[in-house]
């Protein structure tokens, strides 16, 4: 359903509606700091493509620190936050569009390159930020294939660990909507969409908003925690994985109340790295499911898709 509504100040005129779903009570939660993180981690990876993290060693003060910058940032006038960080080209300030290709949110975002993690004005606590996060995914990574009983441990984290990794960091906020709180309803913030790197790490504030698609297709709200991570299979880890694990379709709906805001990383390999399925992960009778691609022709490819378009079917192979 769209509800036509009178322009905001923002100059938003249409808003979409969607349906509520109940806070979902079954995202697994992996305990870093006891033994069989592994096998629970590729359980959650199989059944869900998601999970959080608890214990996982990043400091809360640095968390907060950096959301308290954030949040400074994005309470300035639009005018002095493009002078600020420069407009997203790809890197820098943006709003409301989401890609290239006409998908739009309520939303408004600084994107920039994880290696340097440095737009054209300074966070104090975003290097030391990215790092640490950029540690744990490379952590969870090695952890995954351990649980796969893959004798190579760094056979994904290496991939996020090159000094080549083509890696983003991104700080999405999603502002209240004043043209929308009257109606009660929800409000599309990020569309629908899988991440087409290997490995999304996610913190938030302690707003709702995000939901995951489980295999039945229908859709959950994640229960909110800022003291955790949540962590989101790519579409490139379920190539490595020869579909073993799923990556996850996830959108945000936000009340159009409440600020939200969340700061990702998104860990990549380098342009040149191929991706295929694991042959260690290959029975003898097992088929490859999908065909080697380079990340430079993936990401290509994304970014002439629409954000709901499934990009993976392009590459499997026919049975």
């Amino acid at each position: 359903m769209v509800v036509r509504t009178n322009p905001s100040p923002e100059g938003i005129f249409l808003v979409k509606a969607l349906k509520p779903s109940a806070p979902f009570p079954g995202v697994p939660a992996i305990d870093l700091s006891v033994p069989g993180a592994a096998g629970g981690m590729v359980a959650a990876c199989t059944e869900f493509g998601f999970f959080k993290v608890i214990n996982h060693g990043v400091s809360k003060g640095l968390m907060a620190a950096l959301e308290a910058e954030a949040m400074e940032f994005f309470n300035l006038p639009e005018t002095e936050k493009e002078k600020k960080a420069g407009a997203a080209s790809p890197f820098g300030y943006g709003n409301k569009n989401i890609g290239r290709n006409g998908d739009v949110g309520w939303l408004e975002y600084l994107l920039m390159d994880a290696s340097t993690a440095s737009p054209s004005f300074r966070f104090a606590a975003l290097k030391e930020y990215v790092a640490a996060v950029k540690k744990l995914a490379a952590e969870l990574l090695e952890l995954m294939a351990e649980g796969l009983g893959i004798e190579q441990r760094n056979a994904f984290s290496r991939l996020v660990k090159d000094a080549r990794s083509d890696s983003f960091f991104r700080i999405n906020h999603y502002p209240p909507c004043p043209a929308v709180q009257s109606f009660n309803l929800g409000l599309n913030g990020f569309g629908e969409h899988t991440d087409p790197q290997i490995i999304s790490v996610l913190r938030s504030n302690n707003s709702n908003g995000l939901q995951i698609a489980l295999k039945d297709g229908s859709w959950v709200s994640v229960p909110p925690d800022q003291d955790s991570f949540f962590v989101i299979v790519g579409d490139s880890l379920q190539v490595l994985t020869n579909g073993r694990f799923r990556s996850v379709r996830h959108r945000v709906v936000t009340s159009g109340v409440r600020s939200r805001l969340s700061m990702i990383y998104f860990g990549g390999p380098a342009l040149s790295e191929r991706i295929a399925p694991l042959p260690q992960l290959l029975g003898a009778l097992e088929q490859s499911r999908y065909r080697g691609f380079t990340w430079a022709e993936y990401k290509a490819a994304a970014f002439k898709s629409r954000l709901a378009d499934n990009r993976l079917v392009h590459f499997e192979k026919k049975q």
